[in-house]
């Protein structure tokens, strides 16, 4: 088997994706497979384990209070860790999105609207859409309204307000913090990219690309001020990636973008084809424990066909001629 063959062979969220960004597949063909995520597999079970309530595991960014940390719809987090669980609203949405569910599939947009109208973050009880005080979630929170369509420029408005002088983001504004981080910032673009891409009303050209040289002038990785590696976690590769950083999310964000690669990345892509298998594939790596509802992967050490899909079409983008 092939390594395309062997990433066709499994859910319809890696399908669709492969079919476009890999196989070159008609626009009717990658259609077709990405309505089927609502359907089948990962992409329906995580619909049907909304609650009645209109969130899931009765809680915004965390499980309500009295949620069931066991059960027959759930697996303990990995290596007997507790961790962060990621069977809350927000976590289980950037799942979704992550698994490119088709936006204006009536069941997607009945959950979604569930949202809208019942879930309260923890911080102050605002509307879910309204967002809260952290740029992580704030960014997470802009990119899911986006890409289903609510409107989100509150949020945004907040995000651009709070841009730090060096180009970033951080989570931690409210406590202090006089500089940015990585994984806010590359939380906030992710969501102010999507927040562009699907027309949103407000400017956020010039905010996206002083974030992104944020990135740029560290290679991704690396402190501006000594050149050296700010977490050696990041050189490894997870998926779901949740609100963390490391440097394939870093670059398949900036493939997303559409322009062609900067120079300034050719470390961070040679990192990624270092860590090419001799089969063709890429391992799962470094998966942020957590209570989950089931798992995407079979696990860390293990050839992983999100990682693979993500490297390959990352490095197919790193050969444009710049």
């Amino acid at each position: 088997m092939t390594v395309m063959d062997w990433l066709l062979d499994s859910d319809p969220a890696i399908r669709w994706q492969v079919l476009r960004d890999l196989a070159g597949a008609s626009p009717e063909v990658v259609a077709a497979e990405r309505a089927k995520v609502a359907r089948a597999g990962w992409g329906a079970r995580l619909l049907a384990l909304q609650d009645d309530g209109g969130g899931w595991a009765g809680g915004a960014c965390f499980p309500g209070r009295g949620y069931r940390h066991a059960g027959p719809d759930h697996e303990p987090p990995p290596d007997g860790e507790d961790g962060q669980p990621w069977v809350s609203t927000l976590p289980t949405l950037d799942v979704l999105v992550e698994l490119g569910i088709d936006p204006a599939d009536p069941q997607a947009q009945k959950a979604v609207a569930a949202v809208r109208d019942t879930v309260r973050w923890e911080h102050d009880a605002q509307p879910f859409f309204d967002g809260e005080v952290e740029a992580c979630i704030n960014g997470r929170t802009v990119r899911i309204g986006a890409y289903f369509g609510l409107p989100v420029d509150g949020i945004v408005e907040r995000l651009l307000r709070e841009q730090y002088p060096d180009g970033g983001w951080n989570c931690e504004l409210e406590n202090g913090a006089k500089v940015s981080s990585f994984a806010s910032t590359i939380n906030v673009l992710d969501g102010l990219l999507t927040y562009q891409q699907t027309g949103g009303a407000l400017d956020v050209e010039a905010a996206r690309r002083r974030g992104e040289e944020y990135l740029l002038e560290r290679g991704l990785f690396r402190r501006k001020s000594t050149g050296a590696v700010v977490d050696d976690d990041w050189l490894s590769f997870s998926f779901p990636f949740r609100w963390h950083y490391d440097v394939l999310r870093a670059l398949d964000y900036f493939r997303a973008t559409g322009n062609p690669p900067d120079a300034r990345i050719q470390e961070a892509v040679d990192l990624v084809r270092r860590k090419q298998q001799p089969d063709g594939t890429w391992l799962l790596e470094n998966t942020h424990p957590g209570l989950v509802f089931f798992s995407l992967e079979a696990g860390d050490g293990q050839p992983s066909r999100w990682n693979t899909l993500r490297a390959t079409r990352v490095l197919t983008w790193a050969q444009i001629e710049r």
